[in-house]
């Protein structure tokens, strides 16, 4: 009788599971176990080929079908039965898609470097960023601006290959283009890069003299930059494939403009609303009146009610900031703030005095509600 462990439970899954529940208990339990993860481990290591047997026989319609009907007997000589045998085992259909997390592979499975691809070549340039100084009016009705960077481009004389003109790079004889040597251990594929030709695939014999065969050149590049209306401080812009280009044809990083908004002298912003504060004199508020407002678009007429206090708020609609992505615009609120004379002459203190003497609680109301709540308060 066999002392072997129950393949489903090893894996931990039920008879019923599906090739794919199957294979995703496998995957991590594999990435638990495996040897590189484990150096030294002789216990991990045979957890590890407990776990790949499992996995081998019930991945396999047959063999699964053996196992569920005469057990271990089915697929080790008995009826039905063939044996297992890790030199059968196709371990880049086992490992595929799971060399990545194993091995410390950012793309992971097939074409990128795992097991039965080619590794790709090109590399991704380097992403940019760009902090850019614009008015207050810019931001708020959106503009055009020229900006300078600094980027790496694209050899020109040599079209980015690094190979002097009239040449061309070789490919290296060492790895055959692929740009890794890999190495069978036992029954498992391991793939290092190539040390020859660093993983490029390549080899440049006659470099070129304007990059020295880096296929890339640093210089300055003008750029156009839309900015919508409505941008805030801190909100960034994407310019797609305006970073420094790519290696070997690889495709060329981002430009992100990062945008700074200079302050106004009017005007404070509360996302999409401005708020402006504007001094009116104490007989404006008494008696009522028009004042001049300064908008993003002029001076406008703001009506002023008798009797308005110190800090009222007016509302002006639609003459705030476009809002960005969307439709119509914010707001602006206008907030008065009652201006107290200063360096006045015996005649006008003498009018204040007067009119002070013929005031009466009617013309100070809220001065009345505060006196009179202060007395029930200490009486």
């Amino acid at each position: 009788m066999s002392n072997k462990r129950d393949y489903y439970e090893i894996l931990g899954v039920g008879k019923s599971a599906s090739a794919e529940e199957l294979k995703k208990a496998y995957r991590k339990l594999a990435i638990q176990f495996h040897p590189d993860k484990n150096p030294g481990d002789k216990a991990a290591e045979e957890k590890f080929k407990e776990l790949t047997e499992a996995y081998e026989v019930l991945s396999n319609p047959q063999k699964k079908s053996a196992y569920d009907q005469y057990g271990h007997a089915g697929v080790s000589g008995g009826p039905g039965g063939g044996g297992f045998d890790y030199g059968n085992v196709n371990m880049n259909d086992i490992f595929g898609d799971i060399f990545g997390d194993i091995f410390g592979n950012a793309g992971g499975g097939r074409g990128r470097g795992g097991a039965g691809g080619r590794r790709s070549r090109g590399q991704r340039g380097h992403d940019l960023q760009y902090s850019l100084n614009v008015s207050f009016e810019e931001a708020a009705f959106g503009c055009e601006k020229i900006i300078s960077i600094p980027k790496t481009a694209e050899c020109k004389p040599c079209d980015g290959s690094g190979a002097e003109p009239g040449t061309k790079p070789s490919t290296c004889n060492q790895c055959g283009g692929v740009g890794e040597i890999r190495m069978q251990q036992g029954f498992f594929m391991m793939a290092r890069t190539c040390n020859k030709c660093s993983g490029s695939g390549q080899i440049i014999a006659n470099p070129c003299k304007t990059c020295d065969g880096a296929g890339t050149v640093r210089k300055k590049v003008e750029l156009s930059v839309k900015i919508p209306a409505g941008i805030d401080t801190g909100q960034r812009l994407k310019l797609s494939g305006e970073g420094d280009s790519g290696l070997r044809g690889g495709p060329s990083g981002d430009l992100y403009v990062v945008i700074e908004v200079e302050d106004h002298q009017f005007f404070q912003r509360e996302e999409f609303d401005l708020i402006c504060e504007v001094p009116v004199s104490f007989t404006q508020v008494a008696l009522g009146g028009e004042i001049d407002v300064p908008t993003l678009e002029g001076k406008v007429k703001l009506k002023i009610p008798a009797g308005a206090q110190s800090h009222k708020i007016f509302r002006l609609k639609g003459k705030g900031l476009a809002k960005l992505g969307g439709y119509g615009r914010g707001d602006q609120l206008v907030r008065i703030l009652v201006e107290t004379p200063t360096q006045l002459s015996e005649e006008q203190k003498d009018l204040l005095r007067r009119f002070e003497e013929l005031s009466d609680s009617k013309s100070h109301p809220m001065s009345k509600t505060f006196f009179d709540k202060m007395r029930g308060l200490f009486s």
